[in-house]
Order: structure tokens, then sequence, then C-alpha cells
């Protein structure tokens, strides 16, 4: 019972309010101490389920040792430019580990290609195959220029620059007017999916490059080198007699030829930009011999 305490003081009365219990606050603390760990519970329970969704689903698995050939495929897929052909007209031998790039000159007539190409098969483990699209049946159609595509990415092309079995880097030139931009669409979805790195190798000076086209027409006839015709010379005296023949241009359509020109050179890059690419003039190779350091 509550207990009600009176003091009488001469005239004054003083009344004491009861004391509460002490079991109804202890039961109010508990209470209050039941809620709060019941939210701290669901906060801590929330957290934990959030983290482990994304434990799961950053986990990788982390498979055992493949053999040499799916270590091989694995690499191939993350690096899509490192290929590791397999050729069915030869073994690589011990080679077959090396990988390889793959790249694919599109250049011009009279452009500085044929050089390129020979100072590229310098290099003891580069193979340029040359104008493989100059015969007209490796061209007819798509499919028999996606054919002559694999034969040499897969190593099964051979010429007198072919290095097989250790090749670090196989390609070859490809004019643009060899099917390379009636099939443009095609051949952007092979080279990308292949990893091939395209290299553009084009002439700053356009009116030089058609002086040497109506040279090298006229000594298909003519025959200056000792009555047999070569379209790359290899010797100053070589040039100097093909130099000699002095073409006739005509000054009525120069400008509207050299502007198409320059527009096929502009159409190729914008066919080919989502390529991996890189643009060369063969006056930069000619006058800077380092102008390919620190390019990858």
């Amino acid at each position: 019972m509550a207990e009600y305490v009176c003091l009488f003081h001469k005239d004054t009365v003083i009344v004491k309010s009861p004391r509460k219990s002490p079991v109804f606050l202890r039961t109010i603390v508990l209470l209050f101490g039941i809620v709060c760990g019941i939210y701290i519970c669901t906060v801590c329970l929330r957290q934990i389920n959030t983290v482990s969704k994304i434990k799961t689903q950053n986990l990788q698995v982390i498979e055992s040792p493949s053999p040499d050939s799916n270590i091989l495929a694995q690499l191939e897929a993350r690096i899509p430019t490192l290929h590791y052909p397999k050729p069915q007209t030869f073994s690589r031998g011990e080679c077959i580990q090396n990988p390889v790039r793959f790249f694919a000159i599109l250049s011009m007539q009279r452009s500085g290609s044929g050089w390129f190409e020979t100072l590229l098969n310098s290099h003891i483990n580069i193979s340029s195959n040359g104008e493989i699209f100059c015969a007209m049946d490796r061209r007819k159609n798509i499919s028999s220029i996606m054919q002559t595509l694999d034969r040499v990415y897969k190593l099964d092309w051979f010429n007198s620059a072919s290095k097989n079995e250790c090749s670090a880097a196989v390609g070859f030139k490809w004019m643009l007017n060899q099917g390379l931009i009636e099939y443009h669409k095609e051949i952007v979805e092979y080279f990308n999916y292949r990893g091939v790195s395209v290299v553009f190798l084009f002439r700053r000076n356009l009116l030089q490059r058609m002086v040497s086209l109506l040279a090298n027409s006229h000594d298909r006839y003519a025959k200056l080198l000792n009555g047999t015709h070569k379209s790359h010379v290899h010797s100053q005296e070589e040039a100097a007699a093909l130099s000699s023949y002095k073409p006739i241009i005509n000054s009525t359509s120069l400008i509207s030829d050299l502007r198409e020109v320059e527009m096929d050179a502009v159409k190729a890059l914008e066919y080919f930009n989502s390529t991996r690419h890189m643009v060369v003039y063969y006056e930069d190779l000619i006058t800077n011999n380092t102008v390919f350091r620190g390019r990858n």
C-alpha cells in the first residue's frame, strides 16, 4: 500500500505523495532493453545478409591447373591480340607455345607498301606475305576472302616471306581496290573477332604517287630494265632507269583525280575505325625510321 506521511508544524500541513513501486520501474527498463535488443539484432541481420550477397556475387571459382593446350586457349581468350595457331600443313614444334600476332597492311598501289614489307620481313620472326588478294579468284566473293584469311592466320600460307614455325607476327598487304571496301562490313567483323591489327599505309604527296603509277604502267610494256618489268626496284641504278621516263599528266582532271584518291583513304579509315589500327605515312617512314617506337 502507498504510505501517506503527514507532518503538522504549527499551522502547516505537508502531505507527501506515495512512492512508486520499484517493480514498475524495473518492468519499464526491462521492456526498453528488450525493444533495443530486437532493433539491434534486426539491423545486424540485414547487414549480414547484404554482405553475404555481395560475397556470393563476387565469388570466383579457381579452377585446377589445366593442360598446356587449355592454358594457351585461356590466354588467347583474355588477350585477343595473342594467338596460338595450329596449322594443318606442318607442326610448330617447340614454338607451339609462342604467341603470334596478326596484322594487315591496308594501302594503295605505289604507296611504299613493297618497301615497307621488305622492312618488316627483315625481322627474323615477322612474316608479311605480300599482296595476296591481287589474284581475282581469292576475292571473287566473301567466302573466298574468308578462306584466304584463314589460311594466312593459321600459318598455312607459304611463300618466300614465311617463317612459319616461330613466327611472332604474321600478316599481308591489302590494296583498297581489291575487295576491301566492297566487303568492308564482313572484313571488319572478321578482324575484330580474330584480333587483327590494321596498319594504314598512305602517301602524303598524292601527286608523286600518281607519277609513280603512270611510270609503272609505262614500264609494264616498255620494260626498261634489261627487257624485264619490275614493280619494285632494289638499287639506285634501277630507280634511275625508271625515273628517266617523264609521264604526261592530264591537268584537266588532275584535281578531281587527286580528290578521289583522298576520299578513298578517308572512306577506308571510316569503315575500319572500330578495328585496332594505326595510320602511317610513307614519307614519315623515309625521313624518320623511329616512327614506330613507343607504339603497341
